[in-house]
């Protein structure tokens, strides 16, 4: 039975998939406690700018956002294939799994350090290990809140917007459903996280919040352009993998039942 179901292509298709947007979501939670500087990145020297009478801005960024592009291409491409239904019953299954790696990292970090471990690596410049451990796996309850709240509501938002388009587009305009419903989540995506953890949580001004929200979007929307041909591109192996005629059926049902 287990080997008929794996050698089912829309379904091997869905596990991998599936996978690939838990893992990638995970992933920019737990590394989205570093920020990081996009022009550097680029070798460019820092941008001073001021938005929302918030002056000294520049693109610092999550390093979450680098994976965060993944996990919405891959939403708008289960949304194509499988339905409104997929996509919300993962994005919970998500938040689930978010939630519950958190609570281990809570776990490891109560238990008591063994004798020698905190100043094991003192001498690659890190004095105290278990500092190092709460520090970087400790985030603040606020900012595990908001980024949960937000990813949930920009999920939420996304495929229902995208079924939206897709209903008066029909199967034209791939770019459009795509690129447009998750310019429309993103938005909201980019201000709920701030709010919630910084607002509420950290005492931020509501310039702020407004100013690096803008910084944020601003990222997102101009990589959400640039990744428009990666998602024609991965359409076109998807049908390939299923056939012309399975994939046209999958896209029909699942516009059908949303």
């Amino acid at each position: 039975m287990i080997d008929k179901i794996l050698t089912d292509r829309p379904t091997r298709l869905l596990l991998l998939m599936s996978a690939f947007f838990v893992t990638n979501a995970l992933i920019a939670e737990f590394i989205g406690i570093k920020i990081f500087s996009l022009e550097q990145t680029f070798g460019m020297t820092p941008f001073d700018f001021s938005l929302f009478g918030e002056p000294h801005l520049a693109f610092n960024l999550t390093a979450g956002t680098l994976l965060w592009p993944f996990v919405f291409v891959l939403t708008d491409l289960l949304n194509e294939y499988f339905g409104k239904r997929a996509v919300q019953t993962l994005s919970w299954l998500t938040v689930g799994m978010i939630f519950y790696a958190f609570a281990m990292f809570y776990i490891g970090i109560q238990l008591p350090p063994a004798g020698f471990w905190p100043g094991s690596m003192t001498a690659s410049g890190v004095p105290d290990m278990n500092l190092a451990f709460k520090a970087v796996f400790g985030q603040g309850l606020w900012i595990i809140v908001g980024s949960i709240v937000a990813f949930l509501l920009g999920q939420l938002l996304d495929v229902t917007v995208f079924q939206w388009l897709k209903k008066r587009t029909g199967e034209k305009a791939l770019w459009l459903r795509a690129t447009g419903s998750t310019l429309v989540s993103q938005f909201i995506d980019s201000f709920v996280v701030l709010f919630i953890a910084f607002y509420i949580g950290g005492g931020w001004k509501w310039q702020l919040v407004l100013a690096v929200g803008m910084v944020n979007y601003t990222y997102k929307f101009c990589v959400a352009l640039l990744m428009t041909p990666v998602i024609y591109g991965v359409h076109r192996m998807i049908d390939d993998y299923l056939g012309e005629q399975v994939s046209l059926e999958m896209r029909e049902a699942a516009t059908s039942a949303s």
